[in-house]
């Protein structure tokens, strides 16, 4: 009885210690920077932020395979990261930026672009915009 017991508080302190260890060896969480900038991805300086009450948008957006968005701008600071796909940005002064699934971007501001899908599947982005309360995040061209 007495070697029963004892073999049942080994288990169960051995048990125990196992448990903690497998709790103690979970990976600590990690951080990394995808992109820091004060400007856009064609150079330009971003501008000051509106001094209006603060509004943050997060959008996903996905153009499909073989599709260009219409040309537009925006008149608030957003950055965003390609998820899935390729995307050719161009601008109004004819600069280029070819992105792929995990690319990071700091949008410009203010200046007319487009952005075009060339491949065989959709490409999924998403951008957070730093706007203020009933400003328009973006503008499309006439």
């Amino acid at each position: 009885m007495l070697k029963n017991s004892l073999l049942l508080a080994i288990l169960l302190l051995f048990s125990f210690y196992v448990l903690k260890k497998e709790v103690l060896e979970v990976e600590a969480s990690t951080s990394v920077t995808l992109i820091q900038s004060g400007l856009s991805w064609n150079g330009d300086s971003l501008p000051h932020y509106p001094t209006a009450k603060p509004e943050i948008s997060i959008l996903k957006i996905t153009i499909p395979a073989h599709s260009e968005l219409p040309l537009h701008f925006h008149p608030v600071i957003n950055a965003g990261v390609l998820l899935k796909g390729e995307l050719f940005v161009t601008d109004e002064d004819g600069n280029e930026l070819t992105m792929k699934a995990g690319d990071p971007i700091v949008e410009v501001v203010n200046k007319k672009h487009l952005g075009r899908n060339m491949g065989d599947e959709d490409a999924e982005i998403i951008v957070f915009y730093a706007g203020a309360k009933g400003m328009k995040i973006t503008e499309k061209v006439q």
